[in-house]
This record gives C-alpha cells, structure tokens and sequence, in this order.
C-alpha cells in the first residue's frame, strides 16, 4: 500500500498537552511540521514547544470540530479521552493510531480479550463485574490475586492487592466496579518493546527494555535488557505481531513480564509514546517521539540506530527535582525536565539519560552506584533491584 507523506509544513494535531505531547512536539518540529495541540487543561507543559494551544474539554463538539479543521492529522498522548470524541475527529480528519486501537488499550477487559483472542500469552484473567463476582474471581485465580479498576489506571493506581480471603473481607465493596481481576505472575523482572508501524505497513523496533518500579511507578528503564538474545527477540515479534494485529499507525508501548519460567506476558499496551522509552532521546539517532511523528506522517521507518547502552531514571516530585543541580554538573548525564508548574509527590517532572558504549551496560547495582555517585540516590544492592 502506497502513503502520501505529510508535506513540511503541515500541521500535526496532537490530542493531551502533557510531557509527552511536548516532547513529540519538538520531535515534529525538527522533521519541519507544526504542532497543535488540544488540552484539557490550561498551561499545559507542552505549550512551550507546541505553535498553537486550544483549551478544551475533549468531548466538546464545536472544540473538536474547530480543531480538526486547523491540522492535517491528529494523535494523541495519553489514553484517558473520549472515544467518542476521537470518532467525531476520525469523521473529518485522519486519525493516528485509530480509533478502534485507543478502544481496547482504554479498557483492560478488552485489552485482555483482544490479546487472548489473537494468541498472545497473557496472565490468568477474569473479568469482576459486580462484588458478587469476587468469589468467582477467588475460584478462578485463587490466592493472591491482582484486582484493577478497567479504565484510568496508570502509575499504580486503580490496583488492589488480595493476599488472601482476609484482605479480600476487608475489601471495601463499594469498589469502582467493573474490576478485572489477574492472577499473581511471579516474574523475573518486566520488559517492553516500543513498536512502530506507518500506514504502508513498514514497522521497527527500539531495543528490548527491563523496567524497575518503585511505589508503582516507573523509576528506572535499562536498555538493552539483561535478557538472552533470543527471548529479545521472541519479545520483538510478538510487539510487532500486536502492532500488525491492530493495524497500528504510530508507535506502540508493550509492556511484558518474564516469568520464573523464562516465559513471557504480555501485560498492557499503549498507543503512544511512553515512559519507558525515553532512553531512546539520548542513546539513538531516530528517538521514540520522532518515530512515532514519522509513522503519523506516513514518512519511512528505518532502523532507529541505537548508538549506546543508557539508563533512563525518573525524576519524580520534590525529592527528584532537588538533584537537578548535580545531573547538570554530572558527566554524562542529559536531563530533560517537562516544564510543569507544580511539583507535588508522585510526579513525573523529568528524567535522567545515562549513557555507556555499546556492550558496557552494567547491571542495576552499577547503575545505581553511578546515579549514587552524580545525584546523591541511596544506591541499594542487586538484589534489592
């Protein structure tokens, strides 16, 4: 199938003003297109970078028809707007990733029912409508059991731990249901693949990446993963299989589990940038947002070059803006902060890239000693991560 690419100088539409809209924004004016972007909130970060900002609620009618007419294809960064309000923008204006794919990543019971019905391995799952339902969920999973809200859960929230049949007693029943309930995967660590695929059907990957959690939300991203070459490669081609499966335009998130087994689950994904593969900024020569750009705008896919091993680091709240200071004295550390007003506990304010030669990627303990050694970070052991 043969795309049209977009012109430079075309507008690109961007739905969600956060630092992943700001940052593909950038992306975007470095191929030579404009930038638009609709947010639901004022100020948001990605105004800086963006030529023209429209406050607005995402499901406002006249909002997202004046916006469609002022760009030449939309996207968006983030998963939580209206599915609707995306149909009425599929209506008159092209829409990447479509509609339908924003549909099930929105919706973890049909998250898991698209992955199962296509054969990808995922974790023992069922779906709890209802507080009756809790007990099926006991008989199916037994215990301990994960129990996630279906729709706006990021970064820890909406998930409920159930160790056994007191925690689930104590449980307040009054839950934010429908829930889905998965079984506990008892892993080895966690993995994902970002996966970019154009209209034409070309599709790339960046490198395999092992993620660290701490308090539930991302804290450290090491790529490449410290996993055998050939379950990286397993991990790519069922990233690429979701990607053709959905008929992705735009890049994809995979996120996995390795089992104890040494076998994979697929966990969630998102159609769009993400977290974890904000390493590729510094340790590539095509970075994730550029990809994603690329693959909105019908532009070719190539090998996205990763010219070095990096550590990404998170840099969350007050505790991580206070280590700015030592990250722009450190050597070999490029930072890269997201311009928001607010700095409260729990959020994402920027990010650290550490860079090392190809092969030179030490494990988490040498990673985190020399985030100890530039950032004053508690270094902890090997086993601790």
């Amino acid at each position: 199938m043969t795309v049209t690419a977009l012109p430079p100088g075309s507008t690109i539409g961007i739905i969600g003003g956060g630092q992943l809209g700001r940052m593909s924004a950038v992306a975007a004016s470095r191929l030579g297109y404009h930038v638009h972007i609709l947010s639901a909130e004022a100020d948001p970060p990605a105004q800086e970078t963006a030529q023209r900002v429209t406050v607005g609620a995402y499901d406002d009618e006249a909002v997202l028809r004046d916006f469609a007419q002022s760009v030449d294809v939309i996207t968006f960064e983030f998963e939580n707007i209206s599915a609707t309000g995306l149909d009425l923008l599929s209506s008159l204006c092209p829409v990447h990733p479509a509609g339908s794919v924003l549909a099930i990543s929105q919706d973890r019971i049909l998250e898991k029912t698209f992955l199962s019905d296509n054969d990808i391995p995922v974790a023992p799952w069922i779906s709890v409508p209802n507080a009756t339902s809790l007990e099926r969920a006991v008989t199916a999973l037994g215990f301990p059991f994960l129990l996630k809200t279906t729709r706006f859960g990021y970064d820890g929230k909406g998930q409920f731990r159930i160790a056994d049949q007191a925690a689930l007693d104590a449980l307040d029943h009054d839950l934010p249901f429908p829930l889905i309930a998965e079984g506990f995967v008892d892993f080895e660590r966690e993995l994902s693949v970002m996966v970019a695929r154009n209209a034409s059907g070309a599709t790339t990957c960046f490198a395999v990446t092992e993620n660290q959690h701490k308090d539930g939300i991302l804290d450290i991203s090491l790529a490449p993963a410290r996993i055998p070459v050939a379950l990286a490669e397993q991990a790519e081609a069922l990233a690429r299989r979701i990607a053709v499966t959905l008929d992705l335009v735009g890049i994809l998130g995979v996120e996995m589990f390795v089992s104890a087994k040494g076998e994979l689950l697929v966990n969630e994904i998102a159609p769009r940038p993400h977290n974890s593969g904000h390493w590729t900024m510094d340790a590539c020569l095509i970075d994730q947002f550029e990809m994603h750009i690329r693959a909105v705008a019908g532009l070719p896919l190539p090998n996205p070059y990763r010219h070095s091993d990096a550590a990404m680091k998170n840099l969350i709240g007050p505790e991580g803006m206070a280590v700015c200071d030592a990250v722009l004295a450190g050597a070999g550390l490029a930072m890269h902060l997201y311009g928001k007003s607010a700095c409260r506990e729990g959020r994402k304010m920027g990010h650290v890239n550490a860079l090392f030669p190809l092969g030179a990627l030490p494990g988490p303990f040498g990673v985190a000693a020399r985030l100890d050694a530039a950032l004053g970070i508690k270094t902890v052991s090997e086993q601790e991560i």
